[in-house]
């Protein structure tokens, strides 16, 4: 089969003014972006509030291995599924970062014959959204040293400025370092500080969460760059410079618009991560999906022990989104890794693993059904699984009380979700949703933290190490204890230790640092090793990545 850039770059689509056109969208609230991409002005929703919404379909996946669960690329198979039976469907899905795609990951548009267009666009560049948060970030870093340098007015201390610097890169070097270095007059204060990758900063996290432009502002203002020598909150609007992030983030909060091979419309809108920052899409593209699709599709990032989690409890309860179904992409290759199984032997069949390896899909299941949303689960196949296989899974889901169906949309784009289509529609049918959320934000942080190490990780128990204690005494006293959690937990195990596979119980989560994010409007606590900023590996996908003197492009994916 061809490497999914090769079939990209091959692949027959339309201009975006007539995506833009088959979905409904007047050309005056079209900005286009060259002649396959654009953005939707914020005036369009004028226009739309009053329609009554679609339904709203959330992805999301078993624990992340080396195998690959392949989320995304179901995601928008499911969506090119809608379209070939006839259902009027748009995505909402998130915007990649530039550290994965160099680094282990790659990018994050779908893969095979069911991926977005123009693949190596939206990858790369894009419309400029992450650069533009990246901007604003570090706009207010330079602010708050310029600040202390200068007379210092706000009595900030430096020794406690939370406000770190952003780059959409992985680069551990970055991760502490000490800034203000030459003297007061070339260099400023010294004192630590350190880097974060772009999607990680709470500027990401406040464009997907903002309502519109006014919403964003009032979150910009409400951020905590540091704490004064006596132990108060300075914000971002003390220092006087949300008006001009405001302006770097002018377009960055308008919606792209792209398609899929198929041409189904999808709007592509926030990039948080998800084992950092709550790993959702933009609240403004998926309300605007709905008042224009029957059916929407829309996905969290990483496990649903991260991504969906943070959906449920920091999106719905901040928007009032209310998801009609959610998809549990599962593949057999990672339940057998969740079984025991070595990477290099997972496309031999091993039922007894496959057995052991449900462990991980059953806990993802019953975490699903304590928010009360129905779940199908989507089996996506790899040519090594045998039939066998297959009917184990399924006949799995069945006495677990879980839809399953078989997904092949890497092969054969839409046609290979009718299936998974066809399930989430009936499940929609059977099953209404009766949504509601895991805990009141009203609770005590670490009250909070145990709800969903425990109902959620599986975990007996909290253990407060490093400067967690302290942090979440200084969040209390200044007020910013009323907030959902969003965890800092590793996507590769369920756990806090990424080796450990499967759905460990009896075991203790470490949390080594709270974090607040009084704009976008929750608390993070750092558990385990969780980094915010990536290293690259050994090997990085930035080294196969080229393209020739005539434009074509090898090595993306």
């Amino acid at each position: 089969m061809k490497k999914d850039i090769e079939i990209a770059q091959e692949a027959k689509v339309k201009p975006i003014t007539e995506i833009a056109k088959a979905a409904g969208i007047p050309d005056e609230y079209l900005e286009p972006y060259g002649k396959h991409i654009a953005k939707i002005n914020l005036a369009y929703w004028e226009r739309l509030k009053d329609r009554p919404n679609g339904k709203l379909i959330w992805t999301t996946a078993i624990t992340a291995t080396a195998a690959g669960e392949g989320k995304t690329v179901t995601s928008v198979g499911l969506i090119q599924a809608f379209g070939k039976i006839g259902k009027k469907v748009m995505g909402a899905l998130r915007e990649p970062s530039l550290g994965p795609v160099f680094g282990i990951k790659g990018g994050a548009t779908g893969g095979g014959y069911s991926q977005l267009y123009p693949m190596w666009d939206i990858d790369l560049h894009f419309t400029g959204d992450i650069h533009a948060v990246g901007a604003a970030h570090n706009l207010l870093s330079a602010m708050v040293e310029n600040h202390i340098t200068k007379k210092n007015e706000l009595q900030i201390d430096p020794t406690r400025i939370v406000w770190r610097k952003v780059m959409d890169m992985n680069a551990r070097e970055l991760r502490k370092i000490i800034v203000g270095l030459g003297g007061r007059a070339s260099g400023g204060v010294p004192h630590e500080s350190g880097f974060d990758i772009t999607v990680a900063s709470e500027i990401s996290a406040i464009l997907a969460l903002s309502e519109n432009l006014k919403d964003l502002k009032q979150r910009l203002s409400r951020m905590v760059v540091g704490y004064t020598y006596d132990g108060k909150p300075v914000t971002a609007g003390q220092l006087g410079c949300v008006g001009a992030m405001s302006l770097l983030l002018k377009d960055a909060i308008k919606p792209n618009l792209v398609q899929t091979f198929e041409g189904q419309p999808t709007l592509i809108h926030g990039f948080p991560f998800a084992n950092i920052a709550h790993g959702n899409n933009s609240i403004i593209a998926t309300r605007m999906a709905l008042k224009m699709a029957d059916y929407v599709v829309t996905e969290a990032g990483f496990a649903a022990d991260l991504g969906m989690e943070k959906a449920f409890d920091i999106v719905c309860r901040q928007s009032g989104l209310k998801p009609d179904c959610v998809v549990l992409v599962a593949t057999i290759r990672a339940l057998k890794m969740h079984g025991g199984l070595s990477k290099d032997l997972i496309e031999k069949p091993n039922r007894e693993a496959l057995e052991k390896g449900f462990v991980n899909l059953d806990k993802h299941i019953e975490n699903m059904l304590k928010f009360g949303v129905p779940v199908v689960v989507a089996i996506n196949r790899f040519p090594s699984d045998t039939d066998e296989e297959m009917k184990q899974v399924k006949a799995h889901c069945d006495k677990v009380g879980a839809m399953a169906a078989f997904s092949s949309v890497f092969m054969d784009g839409g046609k290979g979700g009718v299936e998974l289509a066809e399930a989430v529609i009936e499940t929609i049918k059977k099953k209404p949703q009766k949504f509601k959320v895991l805990y009141d934000e009203k609770l005590p942080i670490k009250e909070k933290i145990r709800t969903i190490a425990t109902e959620i990780y599986g975990a007996k128990d909290v253990a407060y190490v490093g400067t967690a204690e302290a942090d979440i005494k200084a969040i209390e006293a200044a007020g910013n204890d009323k907030l959902p959690i969003c965890m800092a937990k590793t996507q590769l195990s369920i756990t806090d230790v990424p080796d450990l596979k499967g759905a460990p119980k009896g075991w203790t989560l470490t949390v080594r640092e709270v974090r607040l994010s009084a704009g976008a409007g929750f608390i993070v606590p750092l558990t385990g090793e969780m980094m915010t900023i990536p290293g690259l590996p050994t090997s990085p996908a930035a080294l196969k990545i080229d393209i020739d003197d005539k434009g074509y492009i090898t090595g993306l994916n």
